[in-house]
């Protein structure tokens, strides 16, 4: 299995850590920003994880709060991978700086529990059915816009294939699988593209049929994102339109997971899933 380190997990990880560290001392952020000679904004800006802190910094936090040796180092190696950049880097300004965490955090998870209301989830999105939904969107987009944003989410998706592809269990809401998104003919190649995917061992499609009336996530789509180290907690994104929520205290992500299992238990089985979706492309045909 391949090991990644992606660079989001390692600067939320390490500002875990340095929160844990700075409250078990009794310190404030203004006092431990005076004897690392920064500022305190700097500090709580390590602790939120919001950007990649400098070695030096991370060095002198931690003579102050008196580690030895070997956990400085752990923690400046931390430093030094959350500063190097992602793949997905390279399409800095193309997309916003609060799915750029989504795509680092996405990078890294061993499993994804995913709910969608409305559209396709990303990972499974088909290339016309990408160009359709920007193509609907309020927004004016260029053709070059469209073309870069189209080449990162299907580098995403590189990961349902990988030796280290993540287990998904994604519920669909009978809504997704009938919008018609870009006419008939984009609509049954996505659909098939999702008869296609479904076929991996690691990854589930069901389907929550209307049939099944009011439910617990009438309110719309999330995700839980759980990873391979006891070191990165699970963590809920939740998307809106000018940007996004991650949920990471435990009460919470308990919620969304509690949440998930009862859409799971009312929607149709995979097989029966799977059945409903090639049927619907048949009858475009």
């Amino acid at each position: 299995m391949t090991s990644r380190t992606s660079p989001t997990v390692r600067r939320r990880r390490l500002a875990s850590e340095m929160r844990r560290l700075r409250r078990e001392s009794g310190k404030t952020r203004e006092e431990a920003a005076k004897f690392a000679d920064i500022a305190p904004a700097t500090v709580s800006r390590i602790e939120a994880a919001v950007h990649a802190p400098k070695v030096a910094d991370i060095m002198a936090l931690c003579k102050f709060y008196g580690l030895d040796d070997h956990r400085t180092e752990v923690l400046v190696t931390l430093a030094r991978q959350s500063r190097q950049r992602g793949w997905w880097h390279q399409y800095s300004g193309t997309i916003p700086e609060w799915f750029e965490v989504y795509v680092g955090l996405e990078e890294e998870a061993h499993e994804i529990l995913s709910y969608a209301s409305e559209l396709v989830p990303g990972l499974f999105q088909e290339e016309g059915y990408i160009r359709a939904l920007f193509h609907a969107s309020l927004r004016t987009w260029s053709e070059e816009e469209i073309d870069r944003r189209v080449a990162l989410r299907l580098k995403r998706q590189e990961r349902l294939t990988g030796d280290d592809a993540p287990k998904i269990w994604a519920v669909l809401n009978e809504a997704v699988i009938r919008r018609q998104v870009g006419g008939q003919e984009t609509l049954r190649s996505q659909l098939n593209r999702l008869t296609e995917i479904a076929q991996l061992n690691h990854v589930n499609i069901v389907v929550l049929p209307f049939s099944v009336g009011a439910h617990p996530s009438m309110d719309g789509s999330c995700t839980v994102l759980r990873f391979p180290e006891v070191a990165d907690p699970d963590v809920v994104y939740i998307q809106y339109r000018r940007g996004s929520i991650y949920l990471e205290d435990p009460s919470d992500v308990d919620m969304y997971v509690d949440l998930f299992d009862h859409l799971r238990s009312r929607a149709l089985g995979p097989d029966e899933s799977v059945d409903l979706i090639a049927r619907l492309a048949e009858d475009i045909s």
